[in-house]
């Protein structure tokens, strides 16, 4: 897991490890290979000090399967800000794949980087070749398509690599690039973060620990679910610090207003992205709800996110109808 949950890995790198001075140069390497974060990349063996680790709530992409590891330079920690948010040491990468099906019909398709360089977070994409033995630098983005089977059904579609300008506007906030997955609340599954701290790679917890609800755990309370979901799929743009802050609808999951939720909410700009509406949720009737519009369209400028698909998450798209059904109508 992250940060060193198998001690002994941190001991110290081996010569062959990861490869600091590459990773912190202002150009990018042209192959993923170059930075030796995998001591085998067809086999995904981490090098040392390269450590997986899960998120309570991932981001949806169409459906890919995504394994996410992380780096820390030796000697190096993490810690928790004033802010209550992940600082990350100079030289930290966080590492995303990105792929479909398994055994003989597993694909690849690319490898995501986000690398804290002393003036502040670069993300860089790679593209895998056919035999997945290695993936080239792809700036522009680029589309791949794609036939998997999604519920026992082949379905056809463009997957697409984001460019660079993408990369950055999803991940800005108040102007700067910063992660947006492993958070504190998303990383809290009650023992990742406690053994960070355990292994010396994590300096210390807060007192009061966020948790995000896991979207897909029908254990928890559907509101939670629906919140969290909303949280990591959209809070990064629709933030009071996002690329969508103009917008006024704030989908943090401990947003309390709930007009800044949608909640009766008339969106700032009207157009076909309203699909008709007048208000982002209508409480009891998610037909009428411009949020619901949005999640389930699959049309360039009116699907929201515009992002990093081109599927509808059905699944939860059923979740935030659920969610708004259990909201009393308005008087």
């Amino acid at each position: 897991m992250l940060l060193g949950l198998a001690g002994g890995l941190l001991l110290g790198a081996a010569p062959a490890g990861p490869d600091v001075k590459r990773l912190l140069a202002a150009e990018p390497a042209p192959t993923l290979g170059a930075y030796r974060l995998f001591s085998d990349r067809a086999a995904n063996s981490p090098a040392a000090g390269v450590e997986r680790y899960t998120l309570n709530t991932p981001l949806f992409t169409d459906h890919a399967a995504k394994e996410r590891l992380a780096y820390l330079p030796a000697g190096t920690a993490a810690r928790v800000g004033a802010d209550g948010k992940i600082e990350w040491p100079v030289g930290a990468t966080l590492i995303k794949h990105f792929e479909y099906g398994e055994g003989t019909s597993f694909r690849r398709l690319e490898t995501r980087l986000l690398i804290r360089r002393a003036d502040g977070w670069a993300p860089v994409s790679y593209v895998w070749n056919a035999a997945g033995t290695e993936a080239k630098l792809q700036r522009a983005g680029m589309t791949i398509p794609m036939t998997v089977a999604i519920a026992g059904k082949l379905v056809s579609f463009d997957y697409n690599v984001p460019n660079q300008n993408q990369c950055k506007q999803c991940h800005q906030q108040a102007g700067a690039v910063t992660p947006i997955g492993p958070g504190l609340a998303n990383l809290n599954d009650g023992v990742q973060l406690q053994r960070w701290v355990a292994s010396g790679r994590l300096a210390a917890l807060p007192a009061a620990l966020p948790k995000l609800a896991r979207w897909d755990d029908a254990a928890e309370p559907v509101a939670m679910r629906a919140r969290a979901w909303l949280d990591v799929n959209c809070g990064h743009c629709h933030s009071r610090a996002g690329f969508a802050s103009n917008s006024g609808l704030y989908l943090q999951h401990d947003e309390p207003d709930a007009t800044h939720l949608g909640v009766g909410k008339r969106p700032v700009a009207a157009g076909r992205g309203s699909g008709g509406h007048s208000f982002g949720i209508v409480p009891g009737d998610p037909d009428a709800s411009i949020l619901v519009h949005r999640l389930e369209s699959t049309e360039a400028g009116v699907m929201m996110p515009q992002f990093g698909r081109t599927l509808v998450d059905t699944e939860a798209a059923a979740l935030i109808r659920a969610w708004i059904e259990t909201m009393p109508p308005a008087a």
